[in-house]
């Protein structure tokens, strides 16, 4: 029996530590971590997403989900994930399962298993459930918040990807990416008999370039957000949904300044936070939202184990005239913390966080909210401890289950 030989996988402050198997030609990678998170908030939020900073889930008047100031504790950014790499001849086939704990949907609130990626990569295509090409997942920041940024083009999808150019320099990716998107009918009732229609996959496409001081990347992305008259008085309609993504990374020596602009119109599904595609204008009639997002942080190296990241996202749409004065205008969100990772398997910290809300000032009254009440812009200040315990260790074996 080959001897096992334990190795500390040298981790980032969202990697972890890592495991590897070599079975045959194929070498498993599995990773993960528990994590702890404890805090508390001068003001509320919707119960359903206690734990995260996210300005859509603020209230638009006060005590609408109960009482400020709230303690909470979770274990929902917990990670496992599994990487193989497989020879294939002269190239390499790679895959990507990858869980988390975070319930979102139907299980929002809960703790439970969530796929995050199931992707599988060979020479030039990918298929599968991960980043979308539209995104720049090297502008998430080093926090302790899980949800992130509110103004970010953060989004996995299922899609089928071509990259006709992967250099250490340049890539060029090209994907086809499952369609979807949200309708807000504001004070206009949708027509009876609507659905939804999406006959076509979303086009996305970005270009990036990578030095020793950092990255670059451009992407686009065009959707077709259609509704079907399924019976009498429905809407057949069609938008047309584009967006623009410039981000980038700087180095500075080992200090990190992390960037992203983007507009667009039909985005919303994209956005980290959330927003509407389309918006109702008047009786059967609406038009695509559009959006605005800007992410900037800064994350400093104090010494090899203690760092921290600070920083201001943000994301405004302009409302339709359909949408309730209750529908969210603008995101606000920031933090900075102090973490300490005094091995690759241990991190812990501690994390300011800010989210605000602004409100639709323009629009109609909401018949939802209780009389007296005022819809006002509303915001949250948190104070969050996190401990992150990675675990890994490297296995050599051959194929046939020997260890």
């Amino acid at each position: 029996m080959k001897s096992a030989i334990m190795t500390l996988a040298a981790c980032g402050l969202v990697a972890g530590a890592s495991a590897q198997f070599e079975i045959g030609k194929t070498t498993m990678d599995v990773y993960g971590y528990a994590q702890l998170d404890m805090g508390t908030q001068t003001g509320q939020n919707n119960p359903d997403w206690y734990d995260v900073v996210r300005p859509s889930q603020l209230p638009v008047y006060e005590h609408q989900y109960g009482s400020d100031g709230n303690f909470y504790a979770s274990v929902r950014q917990s990670r496992l994930g599994f990487k193989t790499a497989t020879e294939v001849g002269d190239d390499e086939l790679t895959t990507i399962f990858e869980f988390e704990l975070f319930g979102v949907g139907a299980d929002a609130g809960q703790t439970t298993f969530r796929l995050r990626q199931a992707y599988g990569q060979y020479k030039n295509f990918g298929a599968g459930q991960t980043w979308s090409v539209f995104m720049d997942p090297s502008v998430f920041p080093n926090s302790l918040e899980y949800w992130g940024p509110s103004g970010m083009i953060f989004y996995r999808n299922i899609q089928f990807r071509y990259m006709p150019v992967m250099t250490k320099e340049n890539n060029v990716a090209i994907s086809l990416e499952n369609p979807g998107g949200g309708f807000d009918e504001g004070s206009i009732a949708t027509p009876p008999n609507t659905a939804s229609h999406f006959p076509v996959p979303d086009l996305a496409a970005h270009y990036r370039h990578s030095q020793d001081w950092g990255h670059i990347q451009a992407a686009g992305i065009l959707r077709y957000i259609g509704t079907q008259s399924t019976g009498p008085g429905g809407l057949d309609d069609s938008y047309l949904g584009w967006g623009l993504n410039l981000s980038g990374n700087y180095k500075i020596n080992n200090d990190t300044l992390r960037l992203q602009l983007v507009y667009g119109e039909g985005i919303g599904n994209y956005l980290n936070d959330g927003a509407p595609d389309v918006g109702a204008t008047g009786p059967g009639s609406a038009e695509t939202v559009p959006l605005l997002g800007l992410v900037a942080f800064y994350d400093h190296a104090w010494c090899d184990t203690l760092s921290t990241s600070i920083g201001y996202s943000m994301y405004h749409v302009d409302n339709t005239s359909g949408q309730y004065n209750t529908a969210i205008s603008s995101g606000h969100y920031a933090l900075a913390n102090l973490l300490h990772q005094p091995t690759p398997n241990v991190m812990y910290g501690l994390e300011l966080q800010y989210g605000m809300r602004e409100n639709n000032s323009g629009g109609a009254a909401d018949p939802s909210v209780p009389a007296g009440s005022k819809v006002e812009d509303l915001n949250d200040i948190r104070l969050q401890f996190s401990v992150r315990l990675s675990f890994g260790a490297k296995y050599i074996g051959g194929a046939g289950g020997d260890s």
